[in-house]
């Protein structure tokens, strides 16, 4: 799903969200990607006969309006969609009694793999807002003998699960120990810190359906010794993607190893959104004369035709940032939509939160 069909979506939901039946006459219907969407119309006509006994006169007349709507809408349609449709419809008015009869049909950025009919207060919103999920994760450990620190790159946001601490000793020995006892209980100390690390990614990530990879950092030789002693089991030890040189073992550490990661991560939206903004920002220092930021600037530059990639944050207010998309799509624009989860995107949106680079100079 690309930053315009996210962002529709988002904005969809959000409206639908919240609307509130007065009764049990917001009617929800899922059609699945590759189902046969005749089927559907004859299950609503089956069910607009059922609603004839619904007890409330205004909740059984607003239920077969918005059954009958539904059903015109997907008689308009030979076959269903790609990725099927959802349709909402409903009563939407505030007022007890006033009738405000309305049809969302939308055909999803992705395929639905849900069957579903119901009449409720509310409608039925999660298949589409797991569309929004971030479809990949990245485990990330940074670590050293005396600490670790467990991570996870979901999107562009990384987030600190877990900090843990060993009890391996320091480099001298104490109380008339022999070196080589001493250099012994160290590395025993070495190796449990090691497993329980192992332990801890196995608790976390195990059974996570959508980690894609994990990310190893730590000082030579101490994370190829844990890769090699810990005991990481087999179905994560084969998930770890990249092994990064890193000095530090707390969150800045984690921060760290995405950076170093960049090859590997090259399509998280991470470093493409830090890519976007960093050349954004390069431009805006040296050719400032093919860049545009603040409202006013870039629709002059978009009425010129000269954008040639738009960039949004997703804190600018949607009805604006809807206006501006429909002017760049216009003109063949790259559209970019970026969060403020990274230092670039915070810059970004303190600088104007909308910006673009240019075709083209503007006199």
């Amino acid at each position: 799903m690309d930053d315009k069909a996210k962002l529709k979506l988002e904005e969809t939901i959000e409206e639908l969200e919240k609307l509130k039946g007065r009764h049990t006459e917001l009617v929800t219907v899922y059609v699945p990607a590759g189902f046969n969407i005749s089927t559907v119309v004859r299950q609503l006509e089956a069910e607009a006969g059922t609603a004839t006994n619904i007890k409330s006169k205004n909740t059984r007349k607003n239920v077969l309006a918005a059954l009958e709507r539904i059903s015109r809408e997907l008689k308009l349609y030979k076959q269903t969609p790609k990725n099927g449709m959802a349709l909402f419809c409903g009563n939407v008015s505030p007022v007890e009694g006033q009738e405000d009869i309305k049809l969302w049909a939308i055909e999803p950025p992705k395929p639905l793999n849900v069957r579903l009919y119901r009449c409720d207060q509310v409608f039925v919103l999660d298949p589409l807002k797991e569309m929004l999920e971030v479809g990949e994760i990245y485990a990330l450990l940074v670590m050293d003998r005396k600490e670790a620190t467990i991570g996870m790159l979901e999107g562009k946001q990384i987030k600190v699960i877990r900090k843990m601490t060993s009890n391996v000793p320091g480099k001298y020995k104490t109380g008339g120990q022999s070196a080589a006892r001493f250099e012994r209980i160290r590395e025993g100390a070495a190796k449990e810190f090691y497993r329980r690390i192992a332990d801890a990614l196995k608790e976390i990530f195990f059974n996570m359906p959508r980690l894609k990879g994990i990310l190893v950092g730590g000082p030579i030789p101490t994370k190829e010794e844990f890769l090699k002693e810990g005991q990481l089991v087999t179905a994560l030890k084969d998930k770890v993607i990249a092994v990064r040189d890193i000095g530090y073992a707390d969150e800045h550490g984690l921060e760290l190893l995405v950076e170093a990661s960049q090859d590997t991560l090259a399509e998280q939206e991470i470093i493409h959104e830090k890519k976007l903004l960093e050349k954004f920002f390069e431009m805006l220092g040296k050719t400032p004369e093919k860049i545009a930021y603040g409202k006013q600037a870039v629709e002059k530059a978009l009425e010129y035709g000269a954008v040639e990639t738009l960039i949004v944050s997703k804190k600018i207010k949607k009805a604006e940032v809807a206006d501006i998309i429909k002017k760049a799509e216009s003109i063949s624009a790259n559209v970019e939509i970026v969060s403020v989860e990274t230092p670039e995107g915070e810059q970004f949106y303190n600088l104007a939160g909308i910006g673009a680079m240019l075709r083209f100079r503007l006199e």
